[in-house]
């Protein structure tokens, strides 16, 4: 099969999670003998802020974990027809601009010979509606929503069947426990500030905690403005600022623990959506303390492969017991790890899509007949 994904970038994953997710599942697809193509806008925001603070060097990372993948840049007035080409899939990103989001739904509406799906990886659809709303969506076979939660609101929309649940995943690939253990230090949290979402939980349920726990804290992510480093700082967590996404399974190997903070969308109307840094830590066989999250759709087994917390206090007690028992530490990182394999990967994704374009297109030759 011939695929072209319309993405906000796949070479960089600054600031974009969903680059994360992109990677192992067309990976795994090009694995699988299928006919792969990413397609981004030129100069996108992710990618030229990732060039703005390391230079073309920050691409060394994807480029040596991913040799496989490429991808290919249009510009501003491009052919949506010359980008679409002769694929028998397309997948659109919801972070593509509307006009191009409208033009390539009114190929597939004018006799296009491709499944056309829209793929929403973003609480926006809540936190912005008329935004989402403005999207153009009428010639698009069906939404692939990466969770429960959001899938209800597009069958809110009118898509009532042609909407499915793809959650995001780890690429085991390259996701996995170090092949040799070495010594591990401290707590870690890989994480972006982003706009507010998450302040006062993160004060709450990372910072504060492992200061209380006497654990060392390495953070690693971007857009923390001068407040978010003088609250670092304030709790003696060490900020490293942006780590490529390929360099994650390294770090989280030499450490203790990680935690998972969700943004406040994602613990409050759109329960059950975890970050995909769960899925990532615990295919790196690290063990994991969660603050407050519903676990909706039961992705997890929450207490066997990970901890959770209810307040501050509570995650302060996990993080002194995952600190002192070796045996915690490796039951919770044999228990994530077997879940993750058991149900999370790429490969397990890839299997959902492939089952979803074959029940649409058995569906479009039922129309036509």
């Amino acid at each position: 099969m011939r695929i072209a994904y319309f993405t906000h970038s796949l070479a960089s994953c600054w600031n974009h999670g969903n680059a994360h997710f992109l990677r192992g599942v067309l990976r795994e697809l090009i694995a699988r003998g299928h006919e792969v193509r990413a397609l981004e806008p030129k100069d996108s925001w992710s990618l030229a802020n990732l060039r703005a603070d390391h230079g073309d060097a920050g691409l060394n990372a994807y480029r040596a974990a991913y040799p496989e993948l490429s991808s290919e840049s249009f510009g501003v007035g491009a052919d949506p027809a010359e980008l679409v080409d002769d694929a028998d899939l397309v997948i659109v990103h919801e972070w593509n601009e509307p006009d191009l989001v409208a033009a390539i739904g009114r190929l597939r509406a004018n006799g296009g010979r491709f499944t056309l799906l829209f793929h929403d990886t973003h609480h926006r659809a809540v936190s912005d509606a008329s935004a989402m709303r403005a999207f153009d969506l009428s010639g698009y076979d069906g939404v692939l929503a990466f969770g429960e939660a959001l899938s209800e609101v597009y069958r809110g929309w009118g898509w009532g069947k042609r909407v499915w649940t793809w959650h995001e995943a780890a690429d085991t690939r390259l996701f996995r426990p170090p092949a040799e253990e070495g010594p591990r230090s401290g707590l870690v949290w890989i994480g972006n500030w982003g706009d507010g979402e998450r302040t006062q939980e993160l004060e709450d349920f990372l910072f504060r905690p492992a200061d209380r726990a006497a654990l060392p804290l390495d953070i690693y992510g971007v857009r923390y403005p001068r407040e978010a480093l003088a609250t670092l700082a304030r709790y003696r967590a060490r900020y490293h600022g942006w780590a490529p996404n390929a360099r994650a399974p390294e770090i989280f190997a030499r450490h203790l623990a990680t935690a998972h903070v969700p943004r406040r969308y994602y613990s409050t109307i759109l329960p059950g959506i975890p970050t995909i840094r769960v899925f990532e830590a615990l295919a790196c066989g690290i063990p994991l303390v969660s603050a407050p999250w519903d676990d909706a759709e039961q992705l997890f087994r929450p207490g066997i492969d990970y901890l959770t917390a209810a307040d501050g206090a509570e995650m302060t007690r996990h993080l002194i017991a995952i600190a002192r028992d070796p045996e915690l530490r490796a039951e919770l990182a044999r228990n994530g790890l077997q879940t993750i394999r058991a149900r999370h990967t790429c490969a397990h994704r890839v299997d959902e899509l492939l089952a979803i374009t074959t029940r649409l297109g058995t569906k479009q030759l039922e129309d036509a007949a």
